[in-house]
């Protein structure tokens, strides 16, 4: 009986690791495979407007890190150190951006700044213009606002909460011993807040230089990353070879630095006299200190809910200025010659088809992967980094050689649903992980000497402890899925009737026309509030704030 047991938990555990093998190392062996060929590489070298290509992808990433963490200190600063009303609301406000699509991020900021958006609206009114301002479409400032936008959760999340824990007590000794506040920061804080900032900024850059959605959607055709061009390679040139090459580069270097961000984890992280949050917090006294903090405060939340406002008046708002319903009504109907081939409110069931599939597959799937990783063998510790691979690789990339290996199921609509899985599977297992690992195994061993057998002790031990992080597993699914763009615009096929929302959205934006312009709206308004109500159900149901997201 207990070989049979044995036997019956190998399968299971082979599962995920078989998915793994022909959905993610399979398409990227055949990357590697098509991109190994002396004209790919000619291709590359003798044309300058690959190498500035890659070039720009660098510097517009790097620039966008430093840009991040000038803005995101300051705000980190504010968050660690004061207590003040609506903290908590803030926090949470500053992180929603982080887990919207991208083309709801584009679709806002185009609301915002476009030529005929809210902000230029309210200009040309103020001061009677004869034209709009604020030209911000297609510039490289539209770029890096919406990575800032982006990524100030990143340097608020790990930078702030390891400044919140670190105690203010060094700060004060070296007050004490004659050092100005400028130079008890340089020369005593910020050194022992060196690790949170250089995995702050390693995040950062990963994240800016694969980014597709932004520059494809706010950059326009004069700017161009890899990852934009690897789509443009493929769909536009039909250049798989120059494709394949690009997507290689981009594997390896997303690999490089998930690699330098491991080690400086593991190297450079030193224990410290750290407190709770909360005994850290201090309430400001004087006019200075509240006037700084309410500023800030102030400008933290216009730049964080302008886009998001503009994208919601816009959406009920026609060109005359005037409240309508017409963009939401038009949701259900497909118009002539309209670019999706299906209604929009189509799409957006499609979406929620994918999302509640993908929930149960990547659940399911990365249920049997935490599991297998908390049982000890010699192989956990390799097996552990294989789970997390798909982080590094881009979307894009993955849907590139889904084209590559899997064509024949380009036609189905499961092949966009193990697209979704395997992007959302990385996120099941680290929020279900460490609440595994927590569980004493004496339990466990408890139960088998009752004479539970190995289901009977996973279904009446692990399971309901793990409940409410396997609720904020599904929940991460659910929203991963909704706002997947990167690979579903690779695989979904342009007549494809298994159309998605991000997909039906890109279209709408890329053509002419207030209504065009205002369904992409509406349907990013919706999309805005499922993942905004997604992550708020993280946070609510999240176990004690365990999880590694």
């Amino acid at each position: 009986m207990a070989r049979n047991y044995l036997r019956l938990w190998t399968l299971i555990y082979l599962v995920p690791i078989l998915f793994l093998l022909y959905f993610f190392f399979y398409p990227l062996v055949n990357i590697i495979r098509l991109s190994v060929t002396l004209d790919a590489v000619t291709e590359l070298i003798s044309k300058p407007y690959y190498l500035n290509t890659l070039w720009f992808t660098f510097w517009q990433a790097a620039l966008s890190t430093i840009l991040t963490l000038i803005i995101g200190m300051p705000a980190a600063f504010l968050f660690a150190r004061y207590d003040f009303w609506g903290r908590g609301l803030l926090r949470a406000l500053v992180t929603v951006p982080f887990v919207l699509p991208t083309v709801v991020v584009a679709a806002a900021f185009r609301a915002l700044f476009g030529a005929s958006g809210s902000l230029n609206s309210i200009l040309i009114s103020l001061f009677d213009l004869g034209q709009a301002p604020l030209r911000l479409e297609q510039t490289l400032a539209a770029i890096l606002l919406a990575h800032i936008y982006y990524n100030m959760a990143v340097v608020i999340r790990l930078v702030g909460g390891f400044w919140a824990n670190l105690s203010p007590r060094i700060n004060e000794a070296a007050r004490v011993s004659g050092a100005s506040p400028v130079k008890a920061f340089v020369e005593v804080t910020m050194p022992l807040l060196r690790p949170a900032v250089t995995s702050a900024s390693i995040l950062i850059f990963l994240f800016t230089f694969t980014s597709f959605g932004v520059i494809l959607l706010l950059g326009g055709p004069s700017f161009s990353t890899v990852e934009t061009e690897i789509y443009r390679q493929y769909v536009t040139f039909l250049s798989p070879d120059v494709a394949a090459i690009l997507s290689l580069l981009q594997i390896v270097f997303t690999f490089l630095l998930m690699s330098l961000y491991a080690y400086w984890q593991r190297r450079y992280v030193v224990p410290l006299d750290f407190r709770p949050q909360k005994s850290n917090l201090k309430i400001a006294t004087t006019k200075i200190e509240r006037l700084l903090i309410w500023t800030m405060v102030l400008g933290i939340s216009l730049f964080m809910l302008s886009p998001l406002l503009a994208l919601i008046v816009g959406s009920f708002t026609d060109r005359q200025g005037q409240f309508t319903t017409a963009y939401y009504q038009a949701l259900p109907t497909t118009r002539r010659g309209s670019i999706t081939f299906v209604p929009p409110l189509t799409a957006i069931r499609n979406s929620i088809g994918y999302a509640i599939l993908t929930m149960l597959f990547a659940g399911l799937l990365g249920s049997i992967s935490a599991q297998l990783l908390t049982r000890p063998s010699r192989w956990r510790r390799w097996l552990d980094p294989v789970f997390m691979l798909p982080l590094g690789v881009s979307a894009v990339t993955l849907g590139f050689g889904y084209i590559l290996s899997l064509d024949r199921l380009r036609t189905s609509a499961w092949l966009v649903l193990f697209a979704h899985t395997l992007v959302a599977l990385p996120f099941v297992v680290r929020s279900l992980l460490p609440v595994l690992q927590g569980i004493r195994p004496s339990l466990r061993e408890a139960a088998s000497i009752l004479g539970a057998s190995p289901i009977r002790v996973w279904r009446e031990i692990d399971l309901p402890i793990m409940g409410r992080a396997l609720l904020v597993a599904a929940v991460f699914a659910f929203t991963v899925s909704m706002g997947e763009f990167g690979a579903t615009s690779f695989i979904i096929r342009p007549n494809s009737g298994y159309l998605t929302l991000p997909i039906a959205i890109q279209r709408y934006l890329s053509q002419p026309g207030a209504l065009n312009f205002g369904q992409a709206l509406a349907m990013s308004t919706i999309l805005m509030v499922v993942c905004a109500a997604g992550f708020i159900a993280i946070e609510r149901f999240r176990f004690v704030d365990i999880g590694e997201f």
